[in-house]
């Protein structure tokens, strides 16, 4: 497939306006909670959920203090509970000692902060005694995901995974998924429909491991390898959780590409846990992922063109625990003061390829409506800074409206009277954040050194070093 062809694959604005999100919450959240299990059974009675120090606006706060910009809550889990008035079963809040719509009380917190809202609806119920009885389960899954799609304001995101296993009549479901998907565009179509769906890729793990070169332009089969039955999830296993498919690790090189009937823009969301559970375990109150392990993964995720999805569990009492706001607090504390500090403003831009518009101030713009583009499929980029300076992270942009067209690029320090390679990268596309780790130096270069077609960028950020807990 020619160069042309590829970079004729660009996101739709719902893909594009949800990439600009780049960091947002999972909340899990049911009746597993007050069992101790990651997952139900659909037996379990409601009236053992009773957060009695439930408070919307702490959870929107502590996910906020991160820098999250959006919030994803497990409305129904395969246990079949719903956290909101659904009106096609009793097994829901309104029957529990809770008695109130938690859905709402979320969602309105969330639009209060300006923080975006999305739900999760399980397509496995094993509760409801029609799933595994064809249509009739498939209405009633259209009209639970109808209610929360209608009553609960703008939805950013639909998240649904594959499970698919076994009902409480023994039988299994196959899901409707273009049923479900048209209606969700037609109810909320500016939302993104992530994993089973044709919007968001899931990175392949629950682990949050990233890839070396994440391409957005794939296959459209990879669009379905979630979708499959046979390959869903149907049981709580830790292997499934911590699962990484090397035979995926190449899912958009020009070899990948090769044989492809048709190419979608697809990109990846990295999810995965703050703790090794995705519901709350008091066991696991002192078992949280370090601020260096949550930094790691989101300087790969979101600055390996994904975005990054961070699961928190409430406690029993309806509340986050203080060990997970604590951490969400210093998360959020380091990634702001480690992009606190551009010098690239102050420093002075060349080029060695001749560029179309000759205007390297858009680099300094962060805008997709100014671009940087040069004529040729191979750039050197030189920043030099009016003095020496200590470096901890270097941002490049593409503008992705243009599609993804990096394939290889490096970066270069000036020590000791020359230029010397301390970084070699794959892909960019809508972020690359590459730590510089301290490094001392006057003068940085980027050396685009593989594209396809022409290189086209929005922005480049270097950033005075910042230490992890100083």
């Amino acid at each position: 497939m020619d160069d042309k062809k590829l970079t004729e694959i660009v996101p739709t604005p719902r893909q594009f306006r949800f990439q600009q999100l780049e960091f947002y919450a999972f909340i899990h959240f049911t009746v597993n909670t007050f069992t101790d299990k990651e997952w139900g059974d659909g037996t379990e009675s409601p009236d053992i959920f009773d957060p009695v120090m439930f408070d919307a606006k702490q959870w929107v706060s502590a996910v906020k203090s991160a820098g999250m910009r959006g919030l994803i809550l497990t409305c129904k889990h395969h246990d079949g509970f719903c956290l909101w008035d659904c009106k096609l079963t009793d097994h829901t809040v309104m029957h529990s000692p809770f008695g109130r719509d938690l859905v709402l009380e979320v969602s309105k917190a969330c639009k209060e902060e300006g923080i975006a809202f999305g739900v999760y609806l399980s397509p496995w119920d094993r509760n409801s005694s029609l799933y595994g009885r064809g249509k009739e389960y498939d209405d009633f899954f259209i009209g639970q995901l109808s209610e929360l799609l209608t009553a609960y304001g703008e939805i950013f995101s639909v998240w649904f995974d594959g499970a698919c296993g076994e009902g409480p009549n023994g039988k299994k479901q196959y899901y409707d998924w273009e049923r479900y998907y048209a209606l969700i565009r037609r109810l909320q179509p500016n939302a993104c429909i992530s994993v089973c769906g044709p919007d968001i890729r899931w990175c392949g793990n629950e682990a949050g491991h990233t890839r070396k070169a994440e391409w957005s332009v794939v296959p459209i089969s990879t669009r379905d390898s979630e979708k499959i039955a046979e390959k869903s999830q149907q049981e709580d296993n830790t292997e499934f959780r911590r699962r990484i498919d090397v035979r995926d690790e190449d899912l958009g090189s020009r070899t990948a590409l090769a044989n492809a009937d048709e190419l979608i823009w697809y990109p990846a969301e990295v999810n995965t846990s703050i703790r090794p559970g995705w519901f709350w375990h008091e066991s696991e109150n002192d078992k949280l992922r370090t601020l260096k392990e949550l930094v790691d993964i989101y300087i790969r995720a979101v600055g390996g063109n994904a975005t990054f999805l961070l699961n928190i569990p409430p406690a029993r009492n309806g509340l986050i625990h203080d060990n997970d706001v604590h951490r969400l607090a210093e998360l959020g504390e380091y990634i702001k003061k480690a992009f606190s500090e551009n010098l690239v403003p102050q420093a002075k831009l060349a080029c060695n390829s001749k560029t179309k518009d000759d205007d390297m101030e858009n680099l300094v713009k962060d805008s997709y409506d100014s671009s940087f583009e040069v004529s040729s499929g191979k750039a050197d980029i030189l920043i030099e800074f009016p003095k020496e300076e200590k470096l901890g992270y270097i941002i490049i942009k593409e503008n992705i409206l243009k599609s993804q067209r990096v394939e290889n690029f490096a970066i270069d320090i000036f020590e000791n009277g020359e230029f010397s390679e301390i970084y070699r990268g794959t892909t960019i596309g809508y972020k690359r954040i590459v730590p510089l780790n301290g490094v001392e130096t006057d003068r940085i270069q980027i050396r685009i050194t593989d594209s396809r077609l022409n290189p086209v960028l929005s922005f480049i950020g270097i950033y005075r070093y910042k230490q992890i807990g100083g």
